[in-house]
């Protein structure tokens, strides 16, 4: 599903303005609009941030005509609440947008879908096939080995100024891959492994892009996107999607050796040939699957470790601080252990920080009302569609009043409020029926290669640089100019200390 689209900026829509009392109890009126365009025009190259302008002017609950598609933008913490949790049963169902529905094989995946019996049923069965206790052990295990392939790869590089992203999105992508296609997924056995990241990147892509058909779904937006090239684009990403996904085919091999209990694609199989059971799936619900796991799985874990690393080495004071405390736990072992991390209570405020200034989705995925609601005192018909603003919600001076804008990963040591789906000022990950459901891996796999990189070197930035907090992406959020550091293994510099200290 696309994020609200890049767009010119133009004049201010009027929207819902809470102060004005008697407009409570009726009908939300239509702000005024741009022939056809409505208010699109309006939402500038940063939506998140555009939105969040808009509702400073005019308030938490703003109304706007995105060309053909009524839709009710909320930024704050109350009005998020009402939107995932009182109203969490009548409006948690996605909309159609064509686009998605052909990269998500019609929509056959947990995130794209529709609420109904297929989505609670595919969701049930990643909580327990992907996500649950019982895949515990193999979830950490791709989780260790591709940190220690890092780990290896960093050390090969130390001394040397080296961008992170590349190394950072591999990590993520390897344990996805792992989970889902078990340890081939590393080997001569899967040649397509490297192009994958480029493809993952090019649909990433395609989900952000404007699209006209989704704001105009008749022929006229068909065929916008059709001159735009858009069309065409989708369709080759697809076709690279699919090519790939067709590693099915080596699974369904008898002779194939399968790892205990089975991959992730080893499961959908299972469930695909059985037909004795409740839930039927395709071949086509198989790879829509696998598709969600890899778009969702890796890019959360990725744009959050670059942003805390971006936070950090911009605060040398904080980035030594929790050095302090990873090196004080694991006291001289060579790596982090999964253990460490429930003592990493300053660690932990690091990654909360990063997420509240830097939500992995700026603007939640958007949902849709499926019946007629009252959010902020304003109705809200049937076939709405409502935006969170995660980005502003974490920004919002009512729900932060201490330097909303700085990081402060201290404003957390006296706070219950976590990212869970609990405390709607914090919520990068959504609330509701339509949470996330790789929240607990991903924020695992953030803390555990977090505190890895901070445990085994010493990071500073290139002789001459600074780093650039200006972002790019509609619906993912990254560093628009590379984050470039250099490591230097702390164990080399702690024997170099030791032997200036040791007698003569």
């Amino acid at each position: 599903m696309a994020a609200p689209p890049s767009t010119p900026s133009g004049h201010l829509p009027r929207v819902l303005d809470e102060e004005t009392e008697q407009k409570k109890d009726q009908a939300a009126a239509r702000p005024s609009q741009a022939p056809i365009l409505g208010n699109l025009h309006q939402l500038g190259q940063l939506p998140h941030r555009s939105l969040r302008d808009l509702a400073w002017r005019h308030g938490p609950v703003m109304q706007l005509q995105l060309g053909t598609v009524p839709t009710v933008v909320v930024s704050s913490a109350e009005a998020a609440r009402e939107v995932m949790k009182t109203h969490d049963e009548d409006c948690c169902t996605r909309p159609v947008s064509p686009g998605m529905k052909r990269l998500s094989y019609g929509l056959n995946n947990v995130g794209f879908a529709p609420y109904g019996a297929y989505w609670q049923a595919m969701r049930k069965f990643l909580m327990v096939e992907l996500f649950g206790v019982r895949h515990a052990k193999a979830t950490w295990h791709a989780r260790q080995h591709q940190v220690e392939k890092l780990m290896s790869t960093l050390s090969g590089l130390a001394g040397e100024a080296i961008a992170l992203k590349e190394h950072i999105f591999r990590l993520a992508d390897g344990i996805i891959g792992m989970l889902g296609f078990g340890d081939m997924y590393n080997s001569d056995k899967f040649p397509h492994h490297k192009n994958l990241e480029h493809v993952l990147e090019e649909a990433t892509h395609a989900q952000a892009s404007f699209s006209a058909e989704d704001y105009f779904p008749n022929i006229v937006g068909r065929l916008v996107d059709q001159i735009t090239g858009l069309t065409a684009r989708r369709e080759r990403i697809f076709k690279k999607l699919d090519n790939f996904f067709e590693i099915i085919e080596q699974h369904l091999d008898p002779r194939r050796v399968k790892p205990h209990n089975g991959d992730l694609v080893d499961r959908l199989i299972g469930l695909w040939k059985d037909k004795s059971g409740t839930l039927s799936i395709t071949r086509d619900h198989v790879k829509g699957i696998i598709f969600g796991t890899f778009i969702g799985g890796s890019d959360m874990a990725s744009v959050t470790i670059l942003w805390a690393m971006a936070e950090l080495i911009r605060k040398p004071r904080l980035l030594k601080k929790v050095q302090n405390e990873i090196r004080g736990v694991v006291d001289g072992n060579e790596r982090v252990r999964q253990d460490d991390l429930a003592k990493l209570g300053y660690l932990k405020m690091v990654v909360k920080e990063t997420l509240r200034l830097h939500p992995p989705a700026t603007m939640l995925l958007p949902r849709e009302a499926m019946r007629d609601i009252r959010i902020g005192g304003y109705d809200v018909p049937a076939k709405t569609w409502i935006y969170v603003n995660a980005w502003a919600i974490g920004r919002d001076p009512a729900s932060w009043p201490d330097d909303p804008e700085e990081f402060k990963p201290e404003r957390f040591e006296a706070s219950e409020i976590d990212f869970k789906g609990a405390h709607f000022e914090l919520t990068p990950f959504g609330a509701g029926r339509r949470i996330c459901p790789a929240l607990s891996m991903s924020t695992a796999t953030v803390e555990f290669t977090l505190a890895n990189l901070l445990y085994s070197f010493e990071w500073a930035l290139p002789e001459g640089t600074a780093v650039s907090m200006e972002e790019e992406g509609k619906l993912i959020p990254l560093l628009k100019t590379p984050l470039v550091l250099v490591p230097t293994a702390y164990r080399l510099i702690l024997y170099v200390e030791l032997e200036a200290c040791a007698p003569s």
